[in-house]
């Protein structure tokens, strides 16, 4: 497909979106009373729902006094029933997938239940807003000419109740629609492989001969591919070998202590990096602007914010606001509610 047309229907589909957006940017309390409101309708029959009674909350501050604030420790027994098999807990649709994260409160792993409507309208929704948005500010981007380079987990089957877990981004892979599956390389089987010694070799063979345009992940792990990669073929930098690539999308990590790297292995100017913030329990907020250090929070994924000024936080005159207010230059710790069924979750 020629590339004016790619581009055309993204725009097409950023314009629609740019409503959303402003109308949240807008209206921003409403549009996430709205949200929690669904989502409660969405767990009235679950077992958190009848023993919360969320047949009749009828708004937020109904549900703050109702619900508890939960801890991943404190949810961790009905996550468990559902790794098991148990469906209809703390949330409506079936849940098979749990993303696997060590989380900084402790040692052990977290199972964070991934739902349907989380990948569906949250992981994937953001994905397209971002690349949305990049065509937005990069009208003359060719990024569709060519594809673009993931590192992913790997995905591992837990007992036999039909329930997996694994990384998150290996979670996604293996649900990702065919149109971005296509777009994206390594394949598929090798983004899944499991054992990082065969992988890696695997990743260099299958990307060093593609035209990669660009690239995302965890800046951490990738650094360590693109050297590599560079090693294995000889190239003195990335523009050698890609001379296409133009964006590098990142997340999971502050990424100042690699920027410098980065630099040396892409010595171009205007070379574009976009930040995202996402985690396993969800994808909150995504970089609108090139250049930019600022993160604009999506608030139609599926998620509910609210949030507890860490000058309070674990005091007993800890108290609990929303989105509306929120104090620029404060610190806060972050309460989330989402649709894979994590209530008043404090995110640690």
């Amino acid at each position: 497909m020629p590339i004016p047309v790619i581009n055309s229907f993204a725009s097409w589909v950023l314009k629609q979106r740019i409503h959303q957006i402003e109308l949240f940017l807008k209206y921003p309390n409403e549009v996430q009373e709205e949200l929690l409101m669904n989502l409660i309708r969405a767990s009235e029959n679950t077992v958190v729902g009848k023993k919360y009674d969320y047949d009749s909350i009828n708004s937020y501050s109904t549900f703050a006094e109702r619900v508890p604030v939960s801890t991943y420790e404190e949810l961790q027994p009905l996550i468990e029933r559902t790794r098991k098999g148990e469906q209809n807990v703390f949330w409506g649709t079936p849940i098979k997938w749990f993303a696997k994260s060590s989380g900084t409160t402790n040692a052990k792993s977290k199972f964070i239940p991934v739902s349907p409507e989380a990948l569906e309208d949250c992981h994937y929704k953001a994905g397209k807003d971002l690349l949305c948005m990049y065509l937005n500010n990069n009208e003359n981007s060719e990024m569709f000419l060519g594809k673009s380079l993931r590192l992913g987990g790997s995905a591992q089957i837990y007992a036999d109740n039909n329930t997996f877990f694994g990384d998150l981004s290996a979670i996604l892979i293996e649900n990702m629609p065919l149109w971005a599956d296509f777009s994206s390389t390594p394949n598929k089987e090798i983004s899944l492989m499991s054992d990082w010694e065969t992988k890696i070799p695997a990743i260099i063979n299958e990307v060093k001969n593609e035209n990669v345009t660009s690239f995302a992940g965890v800046p951490s792990w990738l650094l360590v591919l693109m050297n590599k990669l560079l090693n294995e073929t000889g190239k003195g930098n990335l523009l050698e070998l890609w001379p296409n690539l133009e964006v590098y999308f990142h997340g999971g990590v502050n990424f100042e202590p690699y920027r410098e790297q980065y630099k040396k292995i892409l010595p171009k100017n205007d070379f574009k990096y976009y930040e995202i913030y996402n985690a396993s329990e969800g994808f909150f907020a995504i970089q609108d602007l090139n250049y930019s250090n600022d993160l604009l929070l999506m608030l139609d994924y599926g998620i509910f914010y609210e949030f507890i000024p860490m000058e309070t936080f674990g005091t007993p005159n800890q108290k609990t606001i929303r989105l509306s207010d929120v104090e620029l230059f404060i610190n806060y710790a972050i309460i989330i509610t989402t649709n894979s069924g994590l209530w008043r979750y404090l995110i640690g």
